[in-house]
This record gives C-alpha cells, structure tokens and sequence, in this order.
C-alpha cells in the first residue's frame, strides 16, 4: 500500500471508549458521514478504510466495533423506532445478516456485481466479502512423532487411541455462546452423518469450549492446548504468520468456507455512502487491500495471489464447501430447532 495510506490510518484515526473509531475526512469542505456497524475488529478495517478514503475524500467514517448479534438487534430496534440507523452492516454472522434481510431491513443494491459467485450473494441484498475456510489448528512440538489428523475420522480416533496425551488440550467453540459455532457444526451436520461420533471423542478427550477464535489460537500458539476445531481460517492464518510452532490443517474430508456479509440497510441515512463503501470493498482495489494487506482470501475474481478464492480452489478443489448465502440460512435460528440441537450437542459431549 503506497506510503501516504498507511500514514493515514496509523496516525488518522481516532479511537473512543464506546467502540466507536472516526476516521477524519481527508477534505474538510464539505464532508459527509459515513457510519458502519461491523463485527470485524477496527484493526482489520483501518487499511480497508484508509484505501476507501484516499478516493472518497470528503467522507468521514464512523467506525462502529460491535458484537454480531448486537449489529442485528441495533438495526432492528432503530428502523422499528423510525430512526436512521448504519449506512452499511459488516458481520461474520451469515444467519443474522440474512434474516435481516429476508424481514426486509436490507435495501436492494439492483445489479452491483454481476460476475460475483452466485453463492456469496443474495436477493441484490446480501453480499459475501471473503472467501473463509473453516480449519484445524496444532501446536506442532505437540505432536513430535505423531501424524496430526488429516480429516475427521483421523481426529476422532486421534482423540480416542491418544486420551491421555491429548485430555483437555483439545478445544473448539462453544456453540451455546458462539453464533459463529453454532454455525459450523450445523453445516458440518449436513456434510458429515458422523460428526457426532467426533463430537463424542471431544467429550471423552475433556475438550475446552470458547466463545471466540482468539482464545484458542492463543492456547494453541503457546501449547497449552494441542489443537483447536472449526477455526476461521484468515484469523488462524494470522496467528501463523507471527508464531511458527502453530500449524494448519484443511481437512481433506471436506473444508466448510463462510463469508463475511455485508448489507445496506434500509433505514440507513446516507444509502448512497453505504452502497459506495460495498462497492469499493467488492472492487478490484478494496479485494486486493484484503488479500494482500490483511491476508483475508479475496472472492473477487480478478484479483491475483494466494489469498483468493480462485487460488484456494485451484488447490484444495472439491473439498471446499462455500455456504450459500440465501433463505436456508435462516432456519438455523429457528429457537425450537436451535434447542434441539444445542441438546444433542451436549448429549454427544456427555458420550450418551
């Protein structure tokens, strides 16, 4: 990124205490707002925006650092109140973003990206950003003279055949507290009738169970937990880049990729800045600051290197399983369903 960005956002931003970072306008005549609600953190956002601004230079942005489900409940009780509300939603949590959608909160963007995957996109509405493979991650001296898992069934017996190597320093999500976990092991239910005896396996190994990716890679990182299932794959990537002993695995069986959506709502009060910014970040420029500045894999498909989808699919083919962005997604959040299988989960860890 040329010199003058990365000033920008080293020096030009400001956080406050209410999760909120202003990104300043470049040009102080005659500047608009922009305000974005986004689960993503700002650390990840500020290239994103400083880019975004170097050609909008009469926008400040309003950077708004939120919880996935608190994007989804803001939105709602604003628009229902007859308030404005964010210019644009960013979140990881797919279900949420479309369900906003399919209840009519999300504005419909015509043809924005007529060459976008036709599963990372929904209704005009809904749009993936980045292409996000779900992944195993190892402590690497954990398994000095051992073959670390290459699929599913490999882990389940690793777990099994190596309990006591392995008790207590397996981890995953917690599904009951992580909407983003929940959301794994539902599509793994759908790719895999044995997930459950892997689930089983966790629960005889002691697994850990965390609300957030960060917590277990930094476990994993130092060794204090062995492994770690259903990791986001730019994050993990992250962690590997900075500590060596951390490792990758995409499972051969199948690789479940997520997309982090974004939407312009309906009662946004500057549409035209939230449909600037989506465009931007589905542009040829916005996608390569992802892949080439944050390692984020890009969906764009003219953009080049290997943090992209068109890479990713070059390499690890059919196991690569995207989840369309459409109503199907909906049905996770059903409260009856969602109870019954948060049930069977803990009946698996419990081994019954």
């Amino acid at each position: 990124m040329h010199i003058f960005v990365s000033l920008l956002f080293l020096i030009g931003w400001i956080s406050t205490a209410s999760g909120q970072t202003v990104f300043p306008a470049l040009n102080s005549e005659n500047q608009r707002l922009l305000t974005v609600y986004s689960s993503p953190d700002e650390n990840v956002s500020k290239p994103l925006i400083a880019a975004f601004q170097s050609q909008n230079r009469d926008v400040e942005v309003h950077y708004h650092d939120l919880q996935s489900l608190d994007i989804y409940e803001r939105v709602i009780t604003e628009t229902d109140s007859g308030s404005v509300t964010a210019d644009l939603l960013l979140s990881s949590a797919m279900d949420l973003q479309v369900k906003l959608a399919n209840d009519g909160y999300a504005e419909n963007m015509g043809n924005l990206a007529p060459n976008w995957p036709t599963w990372a996109r929904w209704r005009n509405s809904v749009f993936g950003l980045i292409f996000e493979p779900s992944v195993i991650v190892y402590h690497k001296p954990s398994f000095e003279g051992l073959k670390p898992p290459a699929n599913r069934t490999e882990l389940a017996n690793l777990l099994t055949s190596e309990g006591d190597r392995f008790f207590r320093r397996a981890a995953t999500y917690d599904i009951e507290r992580s909407g983003l976990g929940f959301l794994f092991l539902a599509r793994d239910t759908e790719h895999d009738r044995n997930i459950w005896r892997l689930v089983n396996a966790m629960g005889s190994a002691g697994v850990k169970l965390y609300s957030n990716s960060s917590s277990i890679l930094e476990r994993v990182a130092d060794g204090r937990l062995a492994l770690g299932y259903n990791i986001l794959g730019s994050y993990a990537q992250a962690w590997v880049d900075r500590f060596p002993d951390l490792g990758i695995i995409l499972p051969q069986d199948y690789t479940v990729v997520m997309a982090r959506i974004a939407l312009v709502p309906k009662s946004a009060k500057q549409p035209e800045l939230g449909r600037r910014l989506l465009t931007f970040l589905m542009s040829q420029r916005g996608q390569s600051v992802m892949a080439q500045d944050l390692k984020l894999p890009a969906l764009h498909p003219n953009v080049a290197g290997e943090n992209t989808a068109t890479a990713f699919r070059a390499k690890f083919g059919a196991r690569l399983r995207p989840t369309p962005i459409g109503p199907g997604l909906v049905a996770y959040l059903d409260q009856v369903k969602r109870a019954r299988f948060i049930n069977r989960w803990n009946k698996a860890l419990r081994g019954e």
